[in-house]
């Protein structure tokens, strides 16, 4: 099956040298360029893709704003994913970008087969969020706190659930987790869905993001607090 791209990127450069990197295998195909977040919607709603890769700092339209249209657009459809696209592993705004619905992010020194590996792994509906890439969110909310921590939120998960989510907050994998509490990986990600489902979690990177709004985690901490 062929995943179908939209690039997003004020700067044409950019956007050639990433179509010409994401379609180098054949698997995935280029349909749409935007200049701008507007542009970005437009031909989310024409072309309905697998994968949006997106800029956050555009005119017209910024990535932050782009993203939340497009995940919120019943004319869009419920299976886009956002990818989002950044100079810098510490940026103030890819923690509002992973909260906003955005599956993950890169960085844009990214090597071609990081970069079409990501593409296929939030396409396929995972959240692509590494150990080093967590540690770079939790550097960024370290150093932009977005508000003071909320744990009522936390309320309507079981302790299991709440023991899971700190582990997913330190970036584990389900099988990680598994062996750490002695469970089958299918338990494991029954809580995980668990989770998401009462928390209004669109992805595992939401789930990482509440972890750590909750304070259920802290940066530098090895489980919850």
């Amino acid at each position: 099956m062929t995943l179908r791209v939209v690039l997003a990127d004020d700067q044409e450069m950019v956007r050639t040298g990433l179509r010409t990197l994401c379609e180098n295998d054949g698997d995935i195909r280029v349909v749409g360029e935007a200049e701008n977040g507007q542009v970005a919607v437009a031909l989310a709603r024409e072309h309905r893709p697998d994968v949006v890769l997106m800029d956050i700092r555009m005119p017209v339209l910024d990535g932050l704003a782009a993203t939340r249209r497009i995940l919120t657009d019943r004319n869009v459809g419920p299976g886009v994913r956002v990818l989002v696209l950044t100079t810098y592993e510490q940026d103030e705004n890819v923690f509002e970008a992973l909260r906003s619905g955005a599956s993950g992010f890169l960085t844009k020194d990214v090597s071609p087969t990081e970069l079409r590996a990501a593409i296929r792994t939030v396409a396929a509906g995972q959240a692509l969020l590494s150990p080093r890439a967590t540690r770079s969110l939790v550097e960024t909310f370290v150093a932009y706190p977005p508000h003071r921590p909320d744990p009522r939120r936390l309320d309507v998960l079981t302790d299991r659930e709440r023991e899971i989510l700190a582990l997913v907050g330190r970036g584990l994998s389900n099988l990680q987790i598994a062996r750490i509490l002695f469970l089958s990986p299918a338990t494991v990600k029954t809580h995980v869905n668990r989770s998401m489902a009462k928390l209004g979690a669109r992805d595992r990177a939401q789930l990482v993001v509440a972890a750590y709004e909750t304070g259920l985690v802290r940066p530098g901490s090895d489980g919850p607090v």
